[in-house]
């Protein structure tokens, strides 16, 4: 079973992240955000989950404003091509169905078997906001204890400017 908010929020609370967070109707996309996220202060996340042509996943979460270049990335991972993942090995790796795609779905990733991909524009702000694993609200954390969730899951995430992805 996928952990419920309240334990996410508990496992945060374990390791003395601050974290706050704003109850909202559910966002699917970056533009239908917009108003919500105007009103909250810090860097505002677009996530998606991949597959590459070899089998295995990456979660990359970037700014919403950051334009990804998915077929251009797998030289840099040192993968195969680049697609997007499917919803039955989302559920199965991260616990989440499209559009709830979050940082802290890694948490469900238990046997890490999806490789964490961060945007390197995160690191300039000091709050970052993702969905709490589901899209109806926004829990704010600061840049640096979003790295310090992802190691303590098992997930030590590969930091990507993709500004420079050409």
């Amino acid at each position: 079973m996928p952990v419920t908010r309240q334990e996410l929020f508990d496992y945060l609370d374990k390791l003395n992240i601050p974290h706050t967070t704003h109850n909202h109707a559910p966002i699917f996309t970056v533009e239908e955000g917009a108003d919500i996220k105007a009103s909250m202060p810090g860097g505002h996340t677009k996530n998606l989950f991949l597959k590459d042509k070899a089998g295995r996943f990456f979660l990359i979460c970037a700014l919403g404003e950051t334009p990804i270049r998915i077929n251009k990335l797998h030289p840099i991972l040192g993968c195969k091509r680049l697609s997007f993942g499917k919803p039955e090995p989302l559920l199965e790796h991260l616990g989440m169905t499209p559009g709830s795609v979050t940082l802290f779905s890694v948490l469900n990733d238990t046997d890490s078997n999806v490789t964490l991909i961060l945007d390197a524009a995160l690191l300039n702000h000091d709050i970052v906001n993702f969905h709490p694993l589901l899209n109806d609200a926004t829990t704010a954390i600061s840049s640096t204890d979003m790295i310090a969730f992802a190691k303590a899951t098992g997930h030590d995430p590969i930091i990507l400017d993709f500004a420079t992805v050409e």
